[in-house]
């Protein structure tokens, strides 16, 4: 099994900025794209940002500019580093791991999800 664990959430003021972190922990045999979604209340979940292993990126048109992802592939960890942040970013973020644990198939890995708040 994989387990991911963020970090890095919380209030912020509008303009602000906060750096998201996701651990990834277990018997992982490879970690191929990872990333960070996000679901305000009342609206589904949507793609924020997301890395390859070899460090192409893709963001949502809501981010570009704004947001930068990063990954440390020796740490199995990815970034979300959010800047002039938004009230309308405000949402739980779930940071996603596409991997294989040993033994098992490849199955796309979801955290438990970090609140980040930006008041209005």
């Amino acid at each position: 099994q994989v387990q991911l664990v963020e970090s890095g959430g919380g209030l912020v003021q509008a303009g602000g900025s906060l750096r998201l972190s996701c651990a990834a922990s277990g018997t992982i045999v490879m970690i191929n794209d990872m990333g960070w979604y996000r679901q305000a209340p009342g609206k589904q979940r949507e793609l924020v940002a997301t890395i390859s292993s070899s460090g192409s990126t893709k963001y949502a048109e809501s981010a570009e500019g704004r947001f930068s992802i990063s990954r440390d592939n020796a740490k199995n960890t990815v970034y979300l580093q959010m800047n002039s942040l938004k009230p309308e970013d405000t949402a739980v973020y779930y940071c996603s791991a596409h991997a294989q644990a040993w033994g098992a198939a490849v199955f796309r890995y979801w955290g438990q999800g970090t609140q980040v708040t930006v008041p209005s």
